[in-house]
């Protein structure tokens, strides 16, 4: 009988693993709401120093008077900025992913990688070809860049590019690299009208 059961409960786990599709869009729009959002990467035994990412973008001669300029408050003293902790570069600290994003519409205008080194945060990676999103992937960076044609609405892109940086040599080299084309047959294919019954 403890079979039967074991193996009811088993199966019964079967279907609800997974998150199904990933989220697609211009940019996490969940992190315009909070000031930083934070995905430690490391063991759950260690607590990564946080920082001020705001701060640390503003005060950074690499990253453009562009983004800068975008680096304002959305509501109150809330700022744009996602913001990940975790280990990228094999340092005695942990590393600190910051995304910048637009508030109305949460489209990332750059990414950036900072590398404590002597005490302080080095700019070790960044781009800034909007939308842009980078994210830490079992100790890789991975970076999403959507793809627009001519026509398309800030909501909906045509396609994306995801490359996949390592750390080798003291830089961010690329790994890999894929793109997806997005369906839009939905929102183009005419629903038919059933015809009236005589």
């Amino acid at each position: 009988m403890a079979v039967f059961v074991a193996l009811g409960v088993s199966l019964s786990g079967c279907g609800a693993g997974g998150t199904g599709a990933r989220d697609e869009g211009p940019a996490h729009a969940d992190a315009v709401g909070g000031a930083a959002s934070s995905s430690p990467a490391a063991s759950p035994s260690k607590v990564p120093d946080r920082v001020d990412p705001v701060r640390l973008v503003k005060a950074d001669p690499r990253v453009s008077a562009e983004v800068k300029r975008e680096l304002k408050p959305c509501v109150a003293d809330e700022y744009p900025v996602d913001v990940s902790y975790g280990e990228l570069t094999g340092g005695s600290a942990d590393d600190v992913v910051v995304n910048v994003l637009t508030c109305g519409d949460a489209v990332g205008v750059g990414s950036y990688v900072y590398r404590e080194e002597d005490g302080a945060y080095q700019n070790v990676f960044k781009a800034e070809e909007p939308p842009v999103y980078a994210e830490i992937d079992r100790g890789d960076l991975v970076v999403t860049k959507q793809v627009y044609e001519k026509g398309d609405p800030v909501s909906s892109p045509s396609g994306e590019n995801v490359i996949t940086y390592r750390w080798a040599s003291g830089r961010f080299t690329e790994e890999f690299r894929t793109h997806n084309d997005y369906s839009n047959a939905a929102g183009n294919v005419p629903t038919p009208v059933p015809e009236p019954e005589s």
